[in-house]
């Protein structure tokens, strides 16, 4: 009897437990850490057979493609072994949403990392999708520090798209001369432009054509056409297999069209949010983009096909240079990946035709299933004309005739701890002479000045930014800018050509089902039309992502919220007003 009561105590402390389980709530899975340890330092490489300097990361370009799951946090502990330079690096398109200290803008949100030094990043992935890390430091990007980022959608979850794989692939253009060459050459008067660049490059190689070098002025090797490092990329595929490309560019300078011989390309993501699906042969991309395009293995599986970029918008042919396009192989296995297609390359589009990049930029709608409705109206309208200029004799490109200079303070810092002398409290013109100014003229711009002012936005508001294309300094000549914004992603409202109309050209805009990016172009003598939220607490630079046009001043800085961010770490300090003071912990 005695046995059955313990038994029976035994079953109901057994129940009770299991009702207690019941009713406590069991928290979800939280993401994982995603550690990474990365050393950069300059080595001789030879990215399109030519052997120069280039920064790497653990000793490669592109750098380690980082992979995570939505809801991870990703640490990155980065050693400056550059000796001599400082560095920073930008995760771009991440939102930096509770940690705008990581977003490796020097200068805007961090002191830059000395040499010798380790420097930890760490955020969080907030959301699915492809983007980008690079260099954020002067013109460091062009020298070879950048890579990609992969973040899939949580277990469990599926994307509107099917594939059996997924590859990444880097577009880049590459000079043979240093940055600090370009840098010197930008900031002299006379100017010196940087040029077209010598090569294209996928996925970190290329192919210079070494007999047009002046070999006498050249150590031995210099360039050498057989060098492993210059063997074309090439993307493996299995025969009737489907593919997702992620398909990235991190130009120093160019637009680009990539094409697949023999193959329609359907894009499918762009910047992280899925696209109502739409099939193109050339794939136009600029600076700053990604692009998920899908493709099906169904051709002739005894023999490779080209992947080809083309410059576009600007003329790759001056009389004294020739870029040629940037060739890799699609290599249906299993075939050798070194097999070279039978074929002569595909040639790509003209480089000026406009309507067709317009055109493209006005197909990219968000997916049926995947639409972020914008606000309806705004609490504040923005207009920024794109201009060149010269000031005291130096050739800079500015905003509303305003060119822009970093501080050496950083402004997160300044703002944070009130640091009012670190930059000018006062803030740059939210527009231009619309009714006057002829964006068909290479206009005086007698007023044009420099200012690290910045623009404060309410928290929480809603902001249009317009941004105006305008010709340079140069008869009938404009060039396309692709505006990249940190901290958010905006929505697509319109593109146009010609000089904006605020009274007719805003009740053309998308107001239903316009597409979320961090980055976007503004073609040439046109405009593009912005709308985001300032809802991320933090300071975020906004430029044209054209390396030699944001160093010429071609940016701006939002501030939003500073109220709302915590105590600052102290790793980002340490220059300009920070050097030896001690801040509230």
């Amino acid at each position: 009897m005695v046995q059955l009561l313990q038994s029976t105590s035994c079953i109901f402390k057994l129940l009770g437990l299991c009702l207690l389980f019941c009713l406590v709530k069991v928290p979800a899975v939280e993401g994982r850490i995603r550690h990474y340890k990365w050393e950069v330092k300059y080595e001789y490489k030879s990215p399109d057979c030519f052997k120069k300097l280039v920064i790497t990361i653990n000793g490669g370009t592109p750098g380690p493609t980082i992979l995570a799951q939505q809801g991870d946090t990703v640490v990155v502990e980065l050693k400056n072994s550059l000796l001599t330079e400082n560095v920073a690096i930008h995760w771009h398109g991440i939102r930096q949403i509770g940690s705008p200290w990581s977003d490796g803008t020097e200068g805007v949100t961090q002191c830059p990392i000395l040499p010798g030094d380790t420097f930890k990043y760490q955020f969080v992935v907030d959301r699915p999708g492809s983007y980008l890390y690079h260099a954020h430091y002067g013109m460091q990007r062009e020298a070879g520090l950048y890579g990609a980022i992969r973040v899939a959608v949580p277990e469990g979850e599926t994307e509107p798209f099917f594939y059996d794989y997924d590859r990444s692939i880097i577009l880049t253009d590459w000079y043979h001369r240093s940055t600090y060459e370009h840098a010197v050459g930008l900031s002299s008067n006379p100017f010196v432009w940087v040029g077209e660049p010598q090569s294209l490059l996928i996925q970190g190689r290329g192919r210079f054509n070494c007999s047009s070098l002046a070999t006498p002025s050249l150590e031995a090797g210099a360039c050498n056409a057989s060098s492993p490092d210059c063997s074309p990329y090439a993307v493996t595929v299995i025969p009737g297999k489907t593919y997702r490309l992620r398909i990235a560019s991190l130009t120093a300078l160019s637009a680009l069209s990539f094409q697949i011989e023999g193959h329609n390309m359907t894009v499918v993501e762009a910047d992280g949010h899925y696209v109502e699906p739409f099939v193109v042969k050339n794939l136009f991309i600029y600076s700053g983009e990604t692009y998920s395009v899908i493709i099906k293995a169904d051709q002739d599986p005894s023999r490779n096909y080209w992947m080809t970029t083309n410059i576009v918008s600007r003329n790759p042919i001056t009389n004294t240079t020739t870029t040629p396009p940037g060739l890799a192989f699609l290599n249906y296995y299993p075939n050798h990946p070194r097999r070279s297609p039978p074929t002569v390359p595909p040639a790509g589009p003209a480089w000026n035709d406009v309507k067709s990049r317009l055109n493209q930029s006005l197909a990219i709608k968000a997916h049926r299933d995947f639409i972020h409705t914008p606000p309806q109206t705004p609490d504040r309208v923005i207009v920024f004309l794109n201009t060149q200029n010269k000031i005291n004799g130096y050739v800079r490109w500015s905003v509303n005739n305003v060119s822009f200079t970093l501080p050496h303070t950083p402004y997160l810092i300044a703002l944070k701890e009130n640091l009012t002398d670190a930059f000018d409290q006062t803030p740059p013109p939210e527009g231009y002479d619309f009714v006057n100014y002829d964006i068909y003229k290479v206009a005086n711009n007698t007023n044009a000045t420099t200012s690290d002012g910045i623009y404060r936005l309410q928290f929480n508001t809603t902001v249009d930014v317009i941004l105006q294309n305008a010709n340079t300094m140069n008869v009938n000549n404009s060039e396309t800018h692709p505006w990249h914004l940190h901290g958010h992603d905006f929505w697509v409202l319109g593109h146009g050509e010609g000089k904006f109309d605020i009274n007719n050209d805003t009740k053309k805009y998308n107001l239903v089902n316009p597409i979320m990016k961090n980055t976007v172009p503004v073609h040439t003598y046109g405009w593009t039309a912005l709308r985001f939220r300032a809802d991320n607490p933090g300071v975020w630079a906004f430029h044209c992502h054209i390396e030699s046009h944001f160093y010429m001043g071609m940016g701006v800085v939002f501030a939003e919220g500073i109220d709302r961010i915590g105590n600052l770490p102290s790793s980002i300090m340490g220059c300009g007003e920070t050097k030896g003071v001690t801040f509230r912990p």
